[in-house]
């Protein structure tokens, strides 16, 4: 496996397929609409490719900076394909990400998780991520979250 990074709106179009995993009803239209709108503000992805060179999984990366922490990145909408999970591509996935993040002189890497995804929840504590707080919402447009 390894791992390729994507800056282009077409190469991370063509993996919708891997976004339908997470997100079922996400149509290409709509994916696309909101690719177009992340890359400006400093988003890109990360694949990790199996042997063959199919992609089994992503995660978005943001960059940024805060107040509180200084520079950071950001793993948003992380996807392992089910049939791939277990198979130390999440693991890959997070250490390149991690160097990365070394890289480019952040000072944390953070993420969401939905608070019922325990899975998930024992992978990101074995790859020392931990909660610090939390992620408070006030949804304006039931509508448009998932």
């Amino acid at each position: 496996m390894h791992i390729r990074e994507l800056t282009s709106m077409e190469e991370m179009i063509s993996l919708h397929h891997i976004i339908l995993e997470l997100y079922p009803k996400m149509s290409i239209k709509e994916y696309e609409e909101k690719i177009e709108k992340m890359i400006p503000h400093n988003y890109t992805q990360a694949i990790v490719l199996d042997d063959e060179n199919n992609c089994i999984g992503l995660s978005g990366i943001w960059i940024g900076n805060k107040l509180w922490c200084g520079k950071y990145m950001e793993l948003d909408n992380i996807i392992i394909k089910k049939e791939n999970r277990s198979s130390g591509a999440g693991s890959i996935l997070f250490d390149y990400l991690k160097e990365k993040a070394k890289q480019e002189n952040c000072n944390i890497m953070v993420l969401d998780s939905y608070s019922t995804n325990f899975k998930a929840h024992r992978f990101f504590y074995n790859k020392s991520f931990s909660p610090k707080g939390f992620h408070f919402v006030n949804i304006l447009n039931e509508g448009e979250i998932r």
